[in-house]
């Protein structure tokens, strides 16, 4: 019998499709030499069969994963700037208009987003539990609370500041488990008109592509229409527009306002009609999904030690956290991939979480010129292949895992 848990947005019951088995903590990477114990919990993924919302079964603590010396910064990417650029412009044009106007984002990181705003003198908050990103926020003159947001935080920031015109968070409300709290914080929070916009990993994009690494540690929840209405109706929110996003393999961005408060786009029912025809939560989709998924290992593990079996050197492009899920599922680690190039210093002379792979500059990658490359960071593939056309160029070739396994 496959696992099961109790829904954490209805009380239902969530039966598991896909077990990826023990897994690190995906963005915790370790000192060469490091004695310290590394945290591993079961990843399991399931759907529920009541509100349909597909979530992790086994949460890892808030604290591990999201701290002081987090590593990953939303600005490291021209094509995530400019995203964010015109997403700041587009509530400036639209829900900021009044001269008191007052935005808060939740997740903030890098201030990414926010700096746009601030710069326009729109009064604004971010909210942002890891430390050392929140720094660099203000540093950049940016207003950021250190905090998780939950309904106490709300009620704080409500005191302080008034109503949100507009709540923003982009790839940030798929990390919280306790979802109830922040819904009725946002409820608490948001003026009468106010809009809630949020924007993550939309599931159907997951399946189509069968992008597995897209769950790990840090994404409990796995959007589609369906579950986030549901979900909204349950604290007095509504759902009424969405928009599929090109960004990070497939996203949705919702928006969600105080029921009765706005009338539902068309796009809302279409994309709700496309959902029920794909079936995407009945049981032979996600058992499908599955079938895929072990295949895909198969074919990148046999793949891999084809390769170093012909005496190939292979390494690693992009040491990002749902890259854990790939190596540790896989079995993959540095007997089959000599090194992971990044371009972020707070990774650079570290290994990969669990599956122990040197983490190692770009520089490296580009004097070594190795001839396979495992595109990890595959969400910035058209960004990448622009900026290292000269690996290409000497023959290098890109190894691919979604959608299925192939060199390029």
């Amino acid at each position: 019998m496959p696992e099961s848990a109790v829904c954490r947005i209805c009380g239902g019951e969530v039966t598991a499709f896909m077990d990826f088995g023990e897994q690190p903590v995906s963005d915790c990477f370790l000192p060469p030499g490091s004695t310290a114990p590394e945290h591993f919990y079961r990843l399991v993924v399931g759907a529920c069969s009541a509100c349909t919302m597909v979530q992790l079964l086994h949460e890892v603590a808030r604290a591990r994963m999201f701290h002081e010396d987090y590593p990953y910064h939303s600005s490291g990417s021209a094509h995530m700037r400019e995203h964010f650029r015109r997403v700041a412009e587009h509530f400036l044009a639209t829900e900021l208009t009044a001269d008191d106007a007052f935005i808060v984002e939740l997740g903030c990181n890098d201030g990414v987003m926010l700096r746009t705003i601030a710069e326009a003198g729109v009064r604004h908050l971010g909210v942002e539990p890891s430390g050392s990103v929140a720094d660099i926020t203000a540093a950049r003159g940016i207003r950021v609370r250190k905090d998780f947001f939950e309904e106490a935080t709300a009620r704080s920031i409500l005191a302080e500041d008034g109503r949100a015109a507009v709540i923003y968070a982009a790839n940030t409300l798929c990390h919280i488990p306790y979802m109830g709290s922040v819904l009725d914080g946002v409820r608490e929070l948001l003026a009468p008109d106010g809009v809630f916009v949020f924007e993550d990993p939309y599931f159907a994009d997951i399946v189509r592509q069968t992008s597995f690494d897209q769950i790990y540690d840090e994404h409990f929840y796995y959007f589609t229409a369906r579950s986030v209405a549901a979900m909204a109706r349950g604290h007095g929110l509504e759902l009424v527009d969405v928009e599929r996003l090109p960004v990070h393999g497939g996203e949705v961005r919702y928006t969600l306002v105080r029921e009765g408060v706005r009338e539902r786009s068309a796009a809302v029912g279409d994309l709700l009609a496309a959902e029920e025809a794909a079936e995407l939560t009945a049981r032979p989709t996600l058992e499908a999904f599955a079938d895929r998924v072990r295949t895909a290992r198969a074919d990148l593990t046999g793949l891999l030690r084809d390769l170093r079996a012909r005496g190939e050197e292979v390494v690693g492009y992009g040491a990002t956290a749902k890259s854990a899920t790939v190596l540790n599922y896989c079995g993959i680690g540095p007997d089959l991939i000599a090194y992971v190039t990044d371009s972020t210093p707070a990774k650079q002379g570290r290994l990969t979480p669990g599956s122990h792979i040197p983490v190692v500059p770009p520089q490296r990658f580009a004097d070594a010129r190795p001839r396979y490359a495992v595109l990890f960071a595959w969400n910035h593939a058209e960004e990448i292949m622009a900026k290292e056309e000269a690996f290409r160029a000497a023959g290098g070739r890109w190894i691919r895992y979604v959608p299925g396994v192939r060199v390029d």
